[in-house]
């Protein structure tokens, strides 16, 4: 009786688990779109840090179905803008929403 109640509960566990499908808590974006978004979100940073006049770590990058949100802190209007070109010309971006603030 225990081993038929345990592989019921395994069993209906399971079911669960598959019928649920491959959906990732952000906004039920498939896992495709979840692993292009964290390539996206990488190489957007990596580039940051990579170009000198941009301060890779005082901004933050989130991508969400192609769409680049930057925050953070930049010194100037310079660098602000440049962030955003950056991101921009990363293949797989659609759009991108420029948060960042100027520090005074």
């Amino acid at each position: 009786m225990i081993r038929k109640n345990t592989w019921a509960t395994l069993a209906a566990s399971l079911v669960l688990v598959f019928a649920s499908g491959c959906a990732v808590s952000r906004g039920q974006e498939s896992v495709g779109s979840f692993i292009d978004d964290t390539g996206i979100t990488t190489l957007v940073k990596s580039r940051f840090f990579e170009d000198k006049a941009v301060a890779g770590s005082s901004i933050s990058v989130e991508t969400l179905n192609g769409t680049v949100m930057l925050s953070g802190f930049a010194k100037n209007a310079a660098e602000r803008n440049k962030a955003e070109t950056i991101a921009r010309n990363v293949k797989g971006v659609t759009s991108v929403r420029n948060e960042i603030a100027i520090r005074p």
